[in-house]
């Protein structure tokens, strides 16, 4: 069975209670991580249904994306303020028109 903890998601924006840093969540890994080491909680339906879902697509079972929607419930029962986070592309850069005739 081939592992990618690597896949990317929409990234989500994490306020812990009690944590001055917030923490952005972008890969399988950096979820996986957040949900055993750091989440404030281990016994909600929720948490136990993403910590499933995460497994499931880092063992390509499910999509990254469908793991997002776990992981946001999860959060969302215990408390954790999560934020998608979008980036904007640069803005696109004009030459500036000469005003010589």
């Amino acid at each position: 069975m081939d592992w990618d903890a690597t896949s990317e998601f929409t990234p989500v924006g994490l306020a812990l209670r009690g944590q001055p840093i917030h923490t952005i969540v972008r890969t399988l890994g950096d979820a996986a991580y957040m949900l055993l080491t750091d989440w404030p909680s281990d016994d909600g339906e929720e948490y136990v249904t993403a910590v499933k879902a995460c497994v499931d697509a880092i063992s390509g079972q499910i999509a990254p994306e469908e793991f997002r929607v776990s992981f946001l419930r999860a959060a969302d029962e215990a408390g954790i303020t999560a934020l998608t986070l979008v980036q904007q592309p640069p803005p696109v850069r004009r030459p500036v028109a000469s005003a010589r005739p």
